[in-house]
């Protein structure tokens, strides 16, 4: 008999040891944490003969529901516990399991979830801890008939508890750091950092440029909204970062974004940011760029290009300087220095009924006319002695630019402006010899350019 005994204590300590070691494997994935912890509570439910698995984690002091197989959507809205409520909450706030032998009978099991389940008969709930931290609670369900204790069954479920304790606690580090790194008030304040952006990096000296050096000095040090006006390709993101540079928000964060590189539906959660669940990929609260530039400057480039409904909310910000999250109701107030670009006619656009002419005066209250590469003269020679330094730097090659060369760049009325003329210079490094660029490559590079 005492054989017997002692070979299924045997078959047993075996058995849970393959089950832990199963659940072990498994909740090492952080990659899909979600899909992991899913496999590992169906693994345990099934070789503990188990009714139900829930993992609970602690959120604003909170139990909320991380993961589970047998709760539907409302289940898991409603399953919240505060520390010490219910037998959830007393094995968070005493650190130690808390065992319902019956939860038809025993008032300390609340049932938050509705489940009207006549099956289950006990709850086990085992505190979840990191350095004696209580960040969760592992809660069973038991379809208790012929099971005298529970103490075979408590002790599996603490080291359980203890495997997703690492996982997720290591999880949610791995996931803080990510979104320290997407988070783009840090990403753009290092942006800004590694840059120093002053009147050399706009490189210019023609009276036109210097007309809106004279524009920026004067209104950099103040609060007021700037619209900067162009052709495609002038440079005028250069002129929102030297704005930024000069003014009092300098150290705090420039953050940028092209309204016109993203639909509206998008462009709406960009600017305003997202709470989770707002869609169907908001799967995590998300700042929007608003509130990401707080105490800082957003430059909105290509303004003109925004719908009349997120026109409508955009007016509201800079006329009460608040906003809600896509799919939220809190108000969040943000001081940011606005400045937008645009290379429309936003007063025909105002006419025709496409953008509002109250936002029209909101945002053209200083506004800068930024002149096309063609009207500014002597500046290309400069523009072009700029690039070919960089990309013979960059690309580390030697090229010159002959006479011929340079008379033929300065009469090209390059449509694309600064952008197009820093991509010839990039080709032509690519493509030239130390001892120029013939005419025929110059041809295929400046196929506009009438030659005499």
């Amino acid at each position: 008999m005492d054989l017997i005994s002692t070979c299924e204590n045997e078959c047993l300590i075996k058995e849970e040891l393959a089950t832990l070691y199963e659940i072990a494997l498994l909740v090492s994935n952080n990659i899909d944490l979600e899909n992991s912890l899913q496999k590992a509570l169906k693994v345990l439910k099934t070789r503990l003969s188990l009714h139900k698995c829930v993992i609970y984690t602690l959120e604003d002091k909170t139990l909320e529901v991380f993961s589970s197989i047998d709760f539907n959507k409302l289940q898991e809205n409603l399953a919240k516990y505060k520390i010490g409520e219910g037998a959830t909450g007393l094995a968070a706030k005493n650190k130690e399991p808390v065992i319902v032998e019956n939860v038809h009978t025993d008032l300390i099991f609340l049932n938050k979830s509705g489940n009207k389940d006549t099956n289950t008969v006990s709850y086990i709930a085992v505190p979840m801890l990191i350095n004696d931290k209580v960040i969760g609670v592992l809660g069973v369900s038991l379809v208790k008939s012929t099971q005298i204790g529970f103490d075979d069954t408590v002790s599996i479920l603490t080291i359980v508890s203890s495997l997703f304790a690492q996982a997720i606690h290591s999880y949610k580090m791995i996931e803080s750091e990510r979104e320290k790194l997407k988070d783009l008030k840090l990403y753009y304040k290092m942006e800004w950092d590694a840059k120093v952006h002053n009147f050399g990096d706009i490189v210019g000296e023609s009276p036109k440029m210097q007309d809106v050096y004279k524009v920026i000095e004067k209104i950099a040090s103040t609060n007021v909204t700037v619209l900067v006006r162009g052709e495609t390709g002038t440079g005028k993101e250069l002129i929102a970062a030297a704005i930024h540079k000069r003014s009092q928000r300098a150290n705090e964060p420039f953050v940028k974004i092209n309204c016109a590189a993203i639909t509206e539906t998008l462009l709406e959660s960009e600017l305003f940011g997202h709470e989770k669940g707002a869609f169907t990929d908001a799967k995590e609260m998300r700042k929007g760029r608003f509130e990401l530039a707080d105490k800082g400057t957003l430059f909105l480039d290509e303004i003109g290009d925004i719908s009349l409904n997120l026109q409508v909310k955009l007016l509201r910000v800079l006329q009460e300087r608040e906003f809600e999250r896509v799919g939220g109701s809190k108000t969040i107030k943000v001081n940011v220095r606005l400045v937008a670009a645009t290379n429309r006619n936003l007063e025909q656009m105002v006419e025709e009924g496409k953008f509002r002419e109250d936002l029209y005066y909101r945002l053209n209250v200083i506004p800068i006319n930024l002149p096309p590469l063609r009207a500014r003269g002597d500046d290309i020679k400069l523009l072009v002695n700029f690039f070919l330094e960089t990309a013979i730097k960059n690309h580390k090659r030697e090229v010159i630019i002959t006479p011929q060369a340079m008379e033929a760049l300065s009469a090209y009325p390059w449509p694309g402006n600064i952008r197009e003329l820093q991509n010839t210079i990039e080709r032509i490094v690519l493509m030239g010899t130390p001892e120029g660029i013939t005419d025929d490559e110059m041809s295929l590079l400046l196929p506009a350019l009438k030659r005499g």
